[in-house]
């Protein structure tokens, strides 16, 4: 499933080029090359990952390119990370397996593995110049479940809240929720950047109480709204970015 991002908003892309139902009037973002940022979830057959532990892998996969030194300066990645944040900020989530999964860990990048997941992310390509081992990867095939109730979220730490109210794939919930994390990141002060980095990123994903989702969007902090390419209307808040430090601001 593939998603966008600007400052202020994302949005599911269906690809270059093709129509949305739901697309509005193109911006001054959407004129500027395209790029995206690649990250592929593995699946195997036999054991799928945990809905929530692949939907927190993706989000400390984000923040992990983010935060690498190749990102930063003169590094290796840092051009391709300019490019990407210079027009949409798309992040794309293909599943592979077996010795897909083998071509993808030879290409340039960082894997995060979670508890059941691993989620390799990808220095952004233009959005017509995959590499061909991660273009042939399926985005569908990413439905997947939690086999019992996540626990209740650390209140101390970062949490990344699911709007009830949206029925999401897995895919585009693992791109939105990597929306949030990089929402928080540019909020964040670089002294609590590096504290959340040198932690390892800790975080929690979760579905937000109904009653309290219109308190959350209020509240101040960082607000993904969906700009309506897949899935879901425009303008859907899908994920606010609940940080610590950013309550205190």
């Amino acid at each position: 499933m593939s998603s966008d991002q600007t400052p202020a908003a994302s949005a599911d892309s269906p690809g270059a080029g093709q129509d949305s139902p739901f697309r509005s009037e193109p911006t001054a973002r959407d004129e500027a090359p395209q790029f995206v940022l690649p990250l592929v979830a593995r699946i195997e057959r036999a054991a799928p990952p945990a809905r929530t532990d692949a939907l927190e892998t993706a989000a400390r996969a984000v923040l992990g390119i983010l935060s690498d030194e190749r990102s930063a300066g003169e590094g290796e990645w840092a051009r391709a990370m300019r490019d990407w944040q210079d027009a949409r900020i798309r992040k794309v989530v293909r599943r592979a397996r077996g010795a897909e999964w083998r071509r993808a860990e030879a290409l340039p990048g960082i894997t995060v593995m979670g508890k059941s997941a691993e989620v390799r992310v990808f220095p952004p390509v233009p959005v017509d110049g995959w590499p061909k081992d991660l273009a042939r990867l399926q985005v569908s095939g990413t439905d997947l479940d939690d086999p019992e109730p996540p626990v209740e979220a650390d209140p101390a730490a970062p949490v990344l809240w699911l709007n009830p109210q949206l029925e999401m794939s897995a895919g585009k919930a693992m791109a939105q929720a990597g929306h949030g994390a990089h929402l928080a990141w540019w909020a964040l002060p670089d002294e609590e950047r590096v504290s959340w980095r040198e932690a390892g990123f800790p975080l929690a994903v979760r579905t937000a109480d109904p009653y309290r989702w219109d308190e959350l969007t209020a509240s101040g902090l960082p607000v993904v709204r969906d700009a309506g390419f897949t899935e879901i209307a425009p303008g859907s808040c899908t994920v606010v970015a609940d940080h610590p430090a950013l309550r205190q601001r």
